[in-house]
């Protein structure tokens, strides 16, 4: 089981935010490359497969960005046309991005499992974003979500203790 558990999450990251906060100022000190790879090397220690079915925080609370590739895709394993799929599932966000009309995701199965997994969105796909390069870039985004996903939490606790 993951820890910290998803109901216990937002507790715990509201707590440790100051904390987050005066880490990712001082690895912004350090050079793109170092960061980078302790972003990388903390990320591969969690076990993502385990972790994520457990929770699935993220496809319940938070929607992605689905781009123009993403609905063909989608549209296309749907079997239905781009348009029908956005007056479906799509709305506008206040960024003019699309996102999910509905939380948890009109994809999202009881069990945690994705009916659309191997063609969902691209943001879903490379979410949490811990192991990209140049995650300075990211570090706000960083930030909001180690308070939805505890593997975030963790990927920041572990570079904590490591740049102390």
């Amino acid at each position: 089981m993951i820890d910290p558990t998803p109901e216990r999450l937002p507790l715990l990251a509201s707590k440790a935010k100051k904390e987050h906060m005066e880490l990712l100022k001082r690895l912004k000190r350090l050079p793109d490359t170092k960061v980078d790879e302790l972003f990388r090397n903390a990320h591969s220690n969690i076990d993502w497969d385990n972790d994520c079915l457990s929770c699935a925080n993220c496809c319940k609370s938070i929607s992605p960005i689905v781009i123009d590739r993403d609905i063909d895709r989608i549209a296309a394993r749907l079997r239905m046309k781009p348009s029908e799929l956005v007056d479906k599932y799509l709305v506008l966000d206040s960024d003019g991005d699309y996102v999910f009309r509905t939380q948890p995701c009109p994809f999202l199965l009881p069990d945690n499992y994705c009916t659309i997994y191997e063609d969902r969105p691209r943001a879903c796909r490379e979410y949490p974003h811990t192991d990209r390069k140049r995650i300075k870039g990211i570090f706000n985004l960083t930030l909001k979500n180690a308070l939805v996903c505890p593997a975030v939490y963790n990927v920041l606790k572990e570079i904590k203790g490591e740049v102390g």
